[in-house]
């Protein structure tokens, strides 16, 4: 697989609008640079491991989509068969899941336990706990970004955050797995770029102090 190397899009940004009379403008067109791995790998897809497999995949949809900052929705997404989870996070600082090892402080959250809350004095079922995620989802635009819910099943939700400039979009899902009483699993991950300043972490929190006021919970210090 060849390697890719990519500026901060922050930093073509910046570049390209930078202030009037004292600087000449200045557009940096981001450059890609490819270069083929010295020995091939020729690994059965099944061996190859999955945070591999979500890497190249991100790779792929960076350089289709360099020219679009909204990217490309990656084919990944979606509750994963063997083991039935979310999809894990790629290397890069702007993704986060509950289906990480604890371990990782740069991308493992703590599930939700829509039941575990003060709040909460009596449980309620999967279903009106849904209701509950997705009024939330349409009311709260953590750092002013707009939700669009794109796909919905008993159990899953998708939802696309578009940043109100330049159109940046992070992808949300939350998983109600079956035999997991009361739990609630999510990823939310920027679609390009390396870094997130912490954007994806800070809407998963502000989501949940909302739903804490319904009687949701962390199911560990986040």
């Amino acid at each position: 697989m060849a390697s890719m190397a990519l500026p901060s899009i922050y930093s073509y940004c910046n570049n390209k609008y930078k202030n009037k009379g004292h600087t000449h403008k200045i557009s940096t067109v981001p450059r890609i640079v490819l270069s083929q791995s010295q020995k091939p790998d020729n690994k059965p897809d099944h061996q190859i491991p999955r945070r591999e497999i979500i890497l190249r995949s991100s790779e792929l949809a960076v350089i289709g989509a360099i020219f679009s900052f909204s990217g490309k929705k990656p084919e990944y997404l979606g509750v994963q068969k063997n083991p039935p989870a979310l999809a894990l996070c790629p290397a890069t600082q702007n993704c986060i899941s509950t289906s990480e090892n604890v371990g990782d402080l740069t991308h493992y959250a703590p599930p939700w336990n829509y039941n575990g809350g003060r709040n909460r004095k009596k449980p309620v079922t999967r279903e009106v706990a849904m209701e509950e995620l997705l009024q939330v989802i349409k009311s709260t635009k953590p750092d002013k970004y707009t939700p669009k819910i794109v796909e919905k099943k008993d159990d899953y939700v998708l939802v696309e955050y578009e940043s109100p400039i330049l159109g940046f979009v992070d992808d949300v899902e939350f998983w109600f797995p079956s035999g997991k009483k009361s739990i609630v699993e999510y990823r939310s991950a920027s679609r390009i770029g390396n870094f997130d300043f912490d954007v994806n972490r800070k809407r998963i929190k502000a989501l949940r102090l909302v739903l804490e006021k319904k009687g949701w919970a962390s199911e560990e210090t986040f």
